[in-house]
């Protein structure tokens, strides 16, 4: 009797190791996984865990932030275009604390900035309260080429009171009774403290402003 034998075409051969070669490194593949955790350890383990819990959260970001609208974003037309005209206020040490007549005069300001886009700020004198110490600041508001200067606080009235006559450019607003001897000097204007001080300041102001283009 004759035996034949089966002969297989060298491709299927070929075919058959590839395969044969390819479980063998799945198989290596998994024994290395098993063997992972008593190589790593505990803190090792952890660390792969940690690194595979940043890696999908990574991705879920990235997945989350390419459906996010891209437009680009359109500019606040609201938003204010100031004037080139500067009102400053000097205070006493307490600045603009609420209850101040300084509070105030400092709402008044801003009402007016609001109207007029006139830009507003405010320095405080701190230290000694007297119009020896008061002037130095002031000296620095008008250094700034503030265009309107407030003064409240008899110290700062007293000094803006003796400087004014140097500025004939600057407009000087004096808030309360110790200014009231300047009214002659026309760059100067003297308000009284009470009811309606935040309006009068704001019209002050305004109408200063108004006078400047």
């Amino acid at each position: 009797m004759v035996k034949r034998v089966r002969q297989v075409p060298q491709a299927q051969r070929a075919k058959a190791a590839r395969d044969a070669t390819q479980e063998s490194r799945l198989a290596a593949g998994v024994r290395a996984a098993l063997q992972w955790p008593r190589v790593l350890g505990g803190r090792g383990v952890a660390m792969v865990a940690g690194a595979v819990i940043v890696a999908v959260a990574v991705a879920v970001t990235g997945y989350f932030l390419s459906r996010t609208d891209t437009k680009r974003q359109v500019p606040d037309t609201r938003a204010r275009h100031y004037k080139d005209v500067d009102a400053c206020l000097l205070t006493g040490k307490d600045g603009i604390t609420a209850g101040t007549n300084a509070a105030e005069v400092w709402q008044g300001m801003q009402d007016a900035s609001l109207k007029t886009h006139a830009r507003v700020s405010y320095v405080p004198v701190t230290g000694e309260q007297s119009a020896a110490n008061a002037r130095p600041y002031l000296n620095g508001l008008l250094q700034r080429s503030c265009d309107v200067v407030v003064a409240t606080g008899e110290p700062e009235v007293t000094a803006a009171t003796q400087t004014a006559p140097q500025y004939q450019k600057v407009d000087f607003v004096l808030v309360g009774d110790a200014g009231a001897d300047s009214t002659s000097a026309k760059n100067i204007t003297v308000t009284r403290v009470g009811d309606g001080l935040r309006a009068e300041i704001a019209g002050v102001v305004e109408r200063e402003v108004e006078a400047r283009g």
